[in-house]
């Protein structure tokens, strides 16, 4: 009976562990560069989540899209989940 105790709550916390997961990161699936109606540039990267297997695009400055590379892992900081 004791070892049920401790047993039935490590169940539960292991079965909660994903839902409460930050699930910004993924893999950069593909890059490219758009530019805008205003003539500025979105440099952009698309990431699959980790979690939810969603793809997404995001628009980030030169720097971040020239060292994201396709196949790489990558976290988007401002972002909780999509």
């Amino acid at each position: 009976m004791k070892k049920l105790l401790w047993v039935l709550p490590l169940i539960i916390l292991a079965s909660c562990k994903k839902e409460n997961e930050k699930c910004n990161c993924g893999v950069i699936t593909q890059d490219g560069i758009d530019i805008r109606p205003d003539g500025t540039s979105c440099y952009w990267l698309e990431i699959r989540n980790e979690c939810t297997d969603n793809k997404k695009r995001w628009c980030f400055d030169y720097d971040i899209w020239f060292d994201g590379n396709p196949g790489e892992d990558f976290c988007v900081t401002n972002e909780t989940k999509w």
